[in-house]
């Protein structure tokens, strides 16, 4: 009887077990069909991006690193511009520096200065024994002057082209004394004639923390 009723049950449970595991393995497989036709979900993917991201070897290559750009000119100098009291008085400041920044020079100091006797004759010392020399302290002394610090490639020769000849009426069109001046002793705006003079005027009219040390976000765009 035992016999008979153990084979009598076993089929059924047999039966029935292979009906639970056929249940078990064939519900996950229904669920991941029904999951699958489902849209991507972008959080999904963004987190597969970022596993992706990370196994991707990282890439060696660099942007231009402008310090280092900075370094590599050797020929970077200074320039010490200045725009007379007849510049400021005919609201000429920002037509002049404009044409500064447009050739691609970087500006290191900028003050509306009220220049005093004393330091007019040290700027124009090598002028002294000249007899015009009482009549242009005089001159630059008689208003307020706009004094500028200006780096660059060759920015004392390229200052110079820029402010043109001494005299108003030889300087070239184009030319901040040809567009903006007629008389020599009204010519507008002063230009270092040398690099060497051009860091002993900005020591001159600039003092210490008085100059910004930056980097242009043009540089790479104005020099190779």
């Amino acid at each position: 009887m035992v016999a008979l009723s153990l084979l009598s049950t076993t089929p059924v449970a047999l039966s029935q077990t292979s009906y639970r595991q056929r249940n078990l393995t064939l519900t996950p497989r229904s669920n991941y069909r029904h999951l699958s036709s489902l849209h991507p979900s972008p959080f999904l993917s963004l987190s597969a991006n970022l596993a992706h991201a990370r196994a991707r070897p990282q890439s060696t290559r660099t942007g231009i690193f402008l310090p280092h750009l900075v370094a590599s000119m050797e020929d970077v100098e200074v320039s010490y511009i200045m725009i007379k009291p007849d510049g400021v008085q005919r609201g000429l400041v920002g037509e002049i520096i404009s044409r500064f920044e447009k050739k691609g020079f970087l500006l290191k100091g900028l003050k509306l200065f009220q220049c005093p006797k004393d330091l007019a004759e040290e700027h124009y010392k090598d002028l002294k024994d000249k007899s015009f020399f009482p009549k242009l302290i005089d001159y630059i002394t008689s208003g307020p002057v706009v004094c500028m610090a200006w780096e660059g490639v060759g920015v004392v020769a390229s200052a110079r082209k820029l402010i043109g000849a001494t005299n108003p009426l030889q300087a070239e069109p184009g030319t901040i004394r040809g567009d903006l001046a007629v008389q020599t002793g009204r010519n507008v705006v002063h230009g270092s004639d040398s690099p060497d003079n051009g860091q002993r005027e900005i020591a001159l009219w600039f003092k210490e923390g008085e100059l910004c040390q930056w980097v242009s976000a043009q540089a790479s765009w104005l020099r190779e």
